[in-house]
């Protein structure tokens, strides 16, 4: 027979007791934070600055593994880091008790530093912080005095072993009924707390409330209706106009800014003859017109999905810089957003007739949070991280030699217009089809230039070309269709596409970084008898 190992309780139980505090921190923080900005919570203010100061390599990595979920990953892990960190600060509180509340007040000093570091924070925004860690601090130490000092558990290490009997504790010594009572207390009280606190946020949100009942203006100039036959007639082809709900979302934004537009102001300086700021009211006063156009993130992989088409609704950019008269030797706009990211937009693409915006409605509705409501910029032919600014409040007029601006700073390209690309969307990578004709369609975009042919090829085969779906504009992206006909076994597709511009699209690999992927998108399916 195997001896059996002896795990002392206090360890167990002072690794819990950190656990179950650092959620009383988190909870009470969530119901504070419910007065305050969704910046001043201690998860989002660290998780942003974590995003700060990702390098990008692991920032493109993640984009391109985990896409749109990347955000979601983040808090995952960083809710596994912080349950390692808690249970530590018990260990040491349980050592000494001085360690431990050091190591909590540590803990919050790093999160109020991220808090209050976060574009447009003030010191009340450090409310919430404080409050968690107070409560926290007070958690651990009713716990810590709980924590049984002489109790063991045994776990065997072979077969089970004989039973073990533990003495009764003295009269008002600290037993393990005690500690799991006040730690069970305290564990429902911070998760009724954090759900509180979500919940009221939710009632508080006056924001969502006010975008439901807005009511978009007519547009001064409307879309060109679509042509006939804009999509092409193949089952898993996307949908011509991208749903809202399907829309991809990349930004540095874990928690979306709700941006009160009764008070939402664009400050535009710089290099200007005239300074001024545009309230949302004035902006839905003016000339609007709608437009359709191609977005495309420029961390989107060869063939990816990291792009959409929508109807926007907006104030031409052109017509924000004719007011404010740029001075000579300016060529870039910086633009930024009430969170803090900035872009760099060069100044001759904003005025040289092509529908950029300043945007307030996406397809018929006004913009959803999490695509920039009240106000985001929307530029065709550039990628979105010089052009694309959501929750955008500030337009400086300025230079590039200058100013850089968020993804500048971290080795991206200052210009980055976006690059002929297209995609196979049907069939999936590595499908099954039967043999016979099979319909083979996708993608491709050349905002600026206009898709004017598409190329599919059959394992080392001939270049075919394929039919096109009508054209809308230059500015949105183009559908095709090929009839293949498929005989038994493994082959592979490969696409290809020509602008108008310049032609034949590269099919030089490159990554996303530092101005966007290339190359030719393949797949690979198996035919079946």
């Amino acid at each position: 027979m195997k001896k059996l190992k002896r795990i002392p309780l206090s360890v167990l139980t002072a690794a819990l007791a950190g656990l179950v505090s650092a959620g009383v921190l988190l909870g009470v923080a969530q119901l504070a934070g419910v007065w305050f900005r969704p910046a001043a919570s201690p998860l989002v203010a660290l998780g942003a600055a974590f995003i700060d100061f990702t390098p990008t390599w692991l920032k493109n990595f993640a984009v391109e593994t985990f896409g749109t979920a990347d955000k979601t990953v983040l808090f995952i892990a960083m809710g596994v880091v912080t349950a390692v960190l808690a249970c530590l600060v018990g260990l040491l509180a349980r050592r000494r008790w001085t360690w431990g509340a050091a190591a909590v007040i540590l803990l919050g000093a790093v999160v109020g530093t991220a808090v209050i570091t976060r574009a447009g924070a003030g010191v009340l925004d450090l409310i919430p912080t404080a409050a968690g860690t107070l409560a926290g601090l007070a958690s651990l130490r009713l716990l810590e005095r709980r924590i049984p000092e002489a109790g063991e558990i045994r776990t065997a290490t072979a077969a089970a072993g004989p039973d073990v009997t533990v003495a009764p504790a003295a009269s008002g010594t600290p037993t393990r009924r005690s500690f799991f009572a006040a730690a069970g207390l305290l564990a429902v009280t911070a998760a009724v707390v954090g759900a509180g606190g979500t919940a009221l946020a939710g009632l508080r949100n006056s924001v969502e409330d006010f975008r439901k009942a807005l009511r978009l203006p007519s547009p001064f100039r409307k879309a060109e209706p679509l042509p006939a036959g804009v999509h092409a007639p193949v089952d898993g082809v996307v949908p011509f106009v991208t749903p809202n709900a399907d829309f991809y979302r990349i930004d540095t934004a874990l928690a979306v800014p709700r941006v009160d537009p009764q008070t939402w102001q664009l400050r535009v300086h710089g290099m200007v003859e005239e300074e001024f700021t545009m309230s949302f009211q004035e902006l839905l006063d003016s000339e609007l017109l709608e437009s359709y156009v191609t977005l495309t993130c420029v961390s989107n992989p060869v063939g990816g999905d990291l792009a959409g088409n929508a109807k926007w609704l907006g104030y031409p950019l052109a017509k924000v810089l004719e007011r404010a008269r740029p001075l000579p030797g300016s060529d870039m706009v910086l633009s930024t957003s009430v969170d803090g990211f900035s872009a760099s937009t060069p100044l001759e693409v904003l005025r040289d007739g092509r529908d950029a915006l300043l945007a307030v409605g996406m397809n018929g509705e006004p913009l959803p949070l999490d695509h920039g409501f009240p106000v985001r910029m929307v530029v065709p032919g550039l990628y979105g991280f010089v052009s694309a600014t959501k929750w955008v409040v500030d337009l400086e007029v300025t230079r590039f030699q200058d100013k850089t601006a968020y993804w500048t700073d971290r080795g991206w390209s200052e210009r980055a217009p976006i690059k002929t690309a297209s995609r196979i969307e049907a069939p999936r990578p590595f499908a099954r089809v039967p043999a016979g004709k099979v319909a083979v369609g996708g993608t491709a975009w050349a905002q600026q230039r206009g898709i004017e042919r598409v190329e599919v090829q059959v394992d080392d085969g001939r270049w075919q070309e394929a039919e096109l779906a009508a054209e809308a504009t230059v500015d949105t992206w183009r559908q095709w269709s090929f009839s293949w006909q498929a005989e038994p076994g493994q082959h592979y597709l490969r696409v290809r596409s020509y602008d108008a511009v310049d032609g034949l699209q590269t099919d030089e690999r490159a990554d996303p970084i530092p101005n966007g992927a290339s190359g030719w998108h393949s797949i690979s399916v198996t035919v079946e008898p």
